[in-house]
């Protein structure tokens, strides 16, 4: 039996997010790869006359089902089944496929592309050939876009397949380069001591929002006020973090989150103002409501130069309201990864 393993990292900090989109047509995104990653393990065994070729555990729902598609050509998890149905899976194989994040669904952290990310490179193992990581990440774009016919910017599963701090260039949707930012160490230490990803509390929910905002923006045009405030928080968010001037990596944050709110006042929730507030209170200097914004979800802050001021925010946001809590994250410098155990 084979036992082929792929982990992918999730994302924070999407600065410029909302231009990677197709109504946007061109973006510019600055974002960072975080653990924990989508973790997917198959076996892969010889099929057997009576037995399910495919067996799913979705471990963070706690479901095991052999899948059964409806009218609707899928059964209880749709991301994972397209996943299987994307890659050609040779007829002699069953396969026990299991898939777990620690990232709670909905943090709004790129987690189903994440997912997506890592299926893609786990069930790539069994074709004859290997797909690049821009491949991966196209061919995760397509399971959300094309098979389950879902609204999608392109750079959640760009970050989840290179890893590490990125700037993102996309000169028409969905085409797109990716610009690793080479950071001394003492950048990248200092910047995952600084970062804190807050869980809201609630799953992120509101595509009615997003489907208002999305009409609005393809009204205004790839031009628009708003989302040329996005793509220069982008930029200069890439500007900071390489000069290591984390005081204007977090006015970018701020920026883009108030840029957000000119999207739609709802997109920067009440439990987010109130989270900001504390971190303010701090000293945070940045913070950003991760992915597209709306109730529930996270936010990435970036806080203090004091150690204990650090960490005296957070524990005043989880004193705050029991449904607010920390989740521990370290820069990811790898994306996907897939191995054999042996």
């Amino acid at each position: 039996m084979r036992i082929i393993n792929a982990a992918a990292p999730v994302r924070i900090c999407d600065n410029g997010g909302w231009t990677d989109t197709w109504f946007a047509r061109r973006g510019k995104i600055f974002n960072i790869a975080v653990r924990p990653s989508a973790e997917v393990q198959i076996e892969v065994r010889p099929a057997r006359n009576g037995e399910p070729r495919v067996l799913i555990h979705a471990e963070n729902y706690g479901d095991c089902y052999a899948p059964s598609p409806g009218e609707s050509g899928w059964d209880r998890h749709p991301l994972i089944e397209a996943a299987i149905t994307s890659v050609k899976m040779p007829e002699d194989l069953a396969l026990d496929i299991k898939i777990f994040c620690a990232v709670p669904p909905g943090a709004a952290t790129g987690t189903s592309a994440a997912v997506a990310v890592a299926m893609v490179g786990a069930l790539d193992r069994l074709t004859p050939g290997r797909l690049t990581p821009q491949e991966v990440a196209a061919a995760a774009h397509s399971i959300e876009v094309d098979l389950l016919k879902q609204q999608s910017g392109i750079q959640d599963q760009l970050c989840s397949a290179f890893g590490g701090v990125n700037f993102i260039e996309m000169s028409r949707y969905p085409e797109a380069r990716v610009w690793p930012l080479d950071l001394p160490d003492a950048t990248r230490w200092e910047l995952e001591r600084r970062l804190a990803l807050i869980y809201l509390g609630g799953s992120h929910s509101s595509s009615r929002l997003h489907e208002m905002v999305i009409a609005r923006l393809a009204d205004r045009g790839p031009d628009c006020a708003e989302l040329e405030a996005l793509r220069r928080a982008a930029e200069r968010s890439r500007d900071a973090v390489l000069a290591g001037d984390f005081d204007e990596l977090g006015r970018a944050m701020r920026d883009n989150t108030e840029a957000q709110r000119q999207l739609h006042p709802d997109l920067v929730s009440a439990d987010a103002d109130r989270v900001i507030g504390i971190a303010r209170a701090h000293g945070a200097v940045g913070w950003k409501v991760n992915g597209a914004g709306g109730e529930g979800g996270s936010l990435a802050l970036l806080g203090s130069a004091s150690s204990s001021a650090c960490r005296a925010m957070v524990r005043e946001i989880e004193q705050t309201s029991s449904s607010y809590a920390r989740i521990p994250i370290s820069l990811s410098r790898e994306g996907l990864r897939v191995w054999e155990s042996p």
